[in-house]
């Protein structure tokens, strides 16, 4: 009977030692724990998008997908709104494919592309030096889901209303493509 007592106690105990691990985790498994900054140095809260589905892209200027923001702002002008919003995250992670400033990034952006979606600050998608963010979207650990890596520009990262990261698409998987667009509408 003691032996059993004593048993309960130690499992009781490793259970409330083990309780705050994954109480972290769970926490983690959204993305509106997140706050990044903008193009323009200004806070922005994942929070604020409690109930969008995002795709969350990284995006570079002098690269051979780069007309993927062309396709990207006609879904955003298409489909964005209440429902669905898509995240920019410029990065110079392949080849110097992303050289300039936030200031430059947004000038081309615009000029060439009419971009109106929100673009953040550049960060970097890979290496020793990757942005909170593309940690929590990249590892299994964190997100809940799946581990990836981040193969190239405009690799795409669809996230639920839940916060949620629900799939990982290729960098040539166009921002049009049926597959994103039935997960919009759906």
């Amino acid at each position: 009977m003691k032996m059993k007592l004593e048993i309960t106690i130690i499992r009781a105990i490793m259970i409330l030692i083990m309780l705050p691990a994954f109480s972290v985790t769970a926490q983690e498994q959204n993305i509106y724990n997140f706050t990044v900054k903008d193009i323009d140095g200004n806070d922005f809260s994942f929070d604020q998008l409690k109930g969008k589905k995002v795709m969350i892209v990284n995006v570079a200027s002098k690269c051979g997908l780069t007309p993927q923001y062309e396709q990207l702002q006609e879904v955003y002008e298409t489909y964005g709104g209440d429902n669905f919003t898509i995240i920019a995250f410029p990065a110079n992670n392949f080849m110097g494919q992303e050289p300039g400033t936030d200031e430059e990034i947004k000038a081309f952006c615009s000029e060439n592309y009419g971009v109106s979606f929100p673009i953040m600050s550049k960060i970097s998608v890979n290496g020793k030096d990757m942005h909170p963010i593309y940690q929590w979207l990249t590892s299994k650990e964190l997100n809940g889901v799946e581990d990836s890596s981040v193969k190239w520009n405009f690799q795409k990262y669809l996230i639920s209303e839940e916060g949620e990261l629900v799939k990982v698409l290729n960098p040539k998987t166009k921002p049009d493509d049926q597959e994103i667009i039935e997960w919009i509408d759906n």
